[in-house]
């Protein structure tokens, strides 16, 4: 395994955002330079009908829509499209009851990437650093670097999963330096857990005052008994910011909705950042998604079906899958991902994008029947012969 298992890198980090910047044809400086980083041109956006002819499998979205008792939901809060001050279904009154806590230790975003933002813009302000692994959802080391902040990353373990011990040691020798740690739990590309004794472990390893950050968007979907939302560390009032979404089991990607749960101090630090810009639609549609538990579990034994057949297929096949426990997969592809992704949507199938410095897997969100049929295909035509195959595909006709 290609993999980096040496001390801790700044420059980890700006490497592997620079390939990314790199293959999306954009200058590294313009993101990692102390200057304010440049506007850059994002590419057009396709038409309706050409998003609609992809299988859209690159960022882990809901395949089956909202739930039907949230469509009706929203399409009640209509009403409500002209008017400042409206009823929200109790939203976080609602949410503080399914955790346990009080609406003081709410935060309400517009999605969970808000949320990351938000604690970066709080807790790295006076040169302040962040510290996680790497490759992980690599928006919250975007965002310090923006900010003219630092990312510290370490590598992952040789079997994918953080390394618990190496951050202690890292916080520990950093103290001052660092303003929160990052933990995505599941990790985003790999689905790997970090397991509750595995998460007490940093808590109890670092100074007591350092905050930490838990990314849980994929909470839902973990079977593994050795997972545990990390909420009751808030509740026995650590330094823990739990950043939680609906856009995943829930299918309200499109309507940017999702919450932080926190000790009330922290939250309060953290509020003048929000932007408080949550629409009616999206909050009458959370209230309802979060009391639906029926159909959460719908959703979740849907996805762990289809992803258990395909990565079945997969590795039968001689693909090396990671074990997940989200809505998507990481796989060993034996070769560079960039034209692999290009390959892919050259035949209407979106793929995950490269995570440096694992420039030889490839992520793949779990779709519906059909899309998971295109993938399927396409990647037969991708791979034709195995591992490493089909280093220059044929390209097929563009969708659209």
């Amino acid at each position: 395994m290609n993999m980096r298992n040496s001390g801790i890198s700044r420059r980890g980090f700006v490497s592997g955002l620079t390939a990314i910047l790199g293959y999306a044809g954009l200058a590294p400086g313009s993101i990692l330079g102390m200057q304010a980083p440049a506007i850059q041109r994002r590419p057009p956006r396709p038409t309706e009908d050409e998003y609609d002819a992809f299988a859209k499998l690159s960022s882990n979205e809901n395949p089956w829509g909202p739930y039907d008792s949230v469509m009706k939901a929203m399409n009640r809060a209509f009403k409500y499209a002209n008017r400042y001050g409206y009823p929200d279904g109790n939203l976080a009154e609602e949410i503080a009851a399914h955790h346990g806590v009080e609406t003081g230790n709410l935060l309400i975003t517009a999605g969970s990437g808000e949320v990351l933002d938000v604690v970066g813009t709080t807790f790295l302000a006076g040169d302040k650093e962040v510290l996680g692994v790497e490759p992980s959802y690599s928006s919250v080391y975007r965002h310090a670097t923006n900010i003219k902040s630092e990312a510290i990353v370490l590598p992952l373990l040789e079997d994918l999963r953080q390394d618990i011990p190496s951050m202690i040691q890292a916080v520990k020798r950093h103290y001052r330096e660092i303003g929160f740690v990052y933990l995505c739990n599941p990790n985003n590309p790999t689905g790997v857990i970090v397991t509750k004794d595995e998460v007490r472990q940093l808590l109890d390893g670092i100074p007591e005052d350092v905050p930490v950050l838990i990314d849980e968007a994929y909470h839902h979907f973990v079977d593994d008994p050795r997972y545990e939302t990390s909420i009751p560390h808030v509740i026995e009032g650590r330094r823990v910011i739990v950043a939680r979404t609906f856009s995943k089991i829930a299918a309200l990607a499109g309507m940017r909705i999702g919450y932080a749960v926190a000790p009330k101090d922290v939250i309060e630090r953290m509020q003048p950042w929000a932007s408080g810009s949550v629409n009616a639609l999206a909050k009458w549609g959370a209230v309802t998604a979060l009391k639906d538990t029926a159909s959460q579990e719908k959703v979740k034994r849907m996805t762990i079906e289809l992803r258990g057949q395909t990565t079945a297929e997969l590795e039968s096949m001689g693909f090396k899958v990671i074990p997940s426990e989200t809505n998507f997969f990481f796989m060993h592809i034996g070769r560079d991902v960039r034209p692999v992704i290009d390959a892919f949507r050259e035949r209407g199938v979106l793929v995950g994008r490269p995570f440096p410095p694992m420039l030889d897997y490839l992520r793949v969100s779990i779709g519906n029947d059909e899309e998971m049929h295109r993938f399927m295909v396409a990647f037969k035509e991708v791979f034709p012969d195995g591992p490493g195959s089909g280093e220059k595909p044929t390209a097929a006709p563009s969708v659209g």
